[in-house]
């Protein structure tokens, strides 16, 4: 809780289906009745799983949870190509895929692991030329997209293809699971993995079951809301105790020795600088040479009387 009463950490949210990342940014504004939250990394309206939100002055730290790998399961079905290439666009083309194989499917997927440059799906929330591509697609423009690089650790295909409900013949359901790279885009693996197969594909029922340490099973709903201490934002990061008068330094911002006294600081960091009495998250800091700068200030330094102006 900030001072004054506000409240102020992270909450692990399980996003439900039909809803915007903003859209739950805005339902806890209202819950936790604070204008001051925001999220770590965009989540699809038909997705679910987990978003990472910071509230009040924790939402300085989520630079550092955006940047963390995902993991991701979901269903590619095969034989449908879409527009969007997920399950909420216009079918575009269609194939006959019914001769694809368990082995044939892996082969193809192994294919889509390690470093790649990957093209931005038109429907997302990229910009180009300071217009988001989803508002520009939904104008019914295409323009050309840079690729990007992303890295993907794993893309593992769960079980053989089946017939999808309703679409037999048509369409396959491949059940997958992906751990990436910050900035990937699932269901563009999923159109890359049809089109490796011979045919197309689109992605549907994508869940990200996991941001870096935050795991869906330590998610909330949003009728269940629960905000934990800002230290679980970057509790990945070396944690490092600093006694009260290390604590002083921090609030106003000073820059510290990496080294020695007064405190030593291991590794590159950037690291995250507590209180060795309260447990209390301060600041983190990152490497400057020799020296280590402060990135983000939790705790508040000394109040300095302004001077009289009458």
């Amino acid at each position: 809780m900030a001072p004054g009463g506000a409240p102020e950490g992270v909450c692990v949210v399980d996003k439900p289906a039909g809803m915007t990342s903003h859209d739950v940014v805005a339902r806890v504004r209202r819950l936790l009745g604070t204008r001051r939250v925001g999220h770590a990394g965009t989540l699809d309206p038909d997705a679910t799983g987990v978003l990472v939100l910071g509230v009040g002055r924790a939402t300085r730290l989520l630079r550092f949870v955006t940047s963390l790998p995902k993991s991701y399961t979901g269903v590619v079905v095969l034989g449908v190509a879409t527009s969007t290439l997920d399950g909420s666009g216009e079918v575009v083309a269609t194939y006959d895929m019914g001769g694809v194989s368990l082995e044939d499917a892996r082969a193809a997927s192994a294919q889509l692991v390690g470093a790649l440059d990957q093209v931005p799906p038109m429907v997302s929330a990229v910009k180009v030329a300071g217009r988001r591509l989803h508002q520009l697609a939904r104008e019914g423009v295409e323009v050309e997209r840079a690729p990007r690089p992303v890295v993907v650790h794993r893309f593992e295909v769960l079980g053989p293809p089946r017939p999808l409900a309703g679409l037999e013949d048509q369409a396959w359901s491949l059940p997958v699971e992906v751990h990436c790279s910050s900035g990937t885009y699932v269901r563009s693996l999923a159109a890359d993995l049809g089109r490796a197969l011979g045919g197309g594909a689109h992605l549907r029922d994508l869940r990200r079951t996991s941001v870096g340490h935050f795991t869906v099973e330590e998610a909330c709903s949003l009728d269940d809301l629960a905000v934990r201490s800002s230290l679980d934002a970057v509790r990945h990061l070396p944690v490092v105790p600093v006694d009260d008068e290390v604590a002083s330094l921090v609030a106003t911002g000073t820059r510290l020795a990496r080294a020695g006294q007064p405190v030593e600081l291991p590794g590159t960091g950037p690291w995250a600088l507590v209180s060795a009495a309260t447990g209390a998250l301060l600041a983190v800091y990152e490497g400057a040479g020799d020296r280590a700068r402060p990135a983000v200030v939790l705790v508040a330094g000394p109040q300095v009387p302004r001077p009289d102006r009458r």
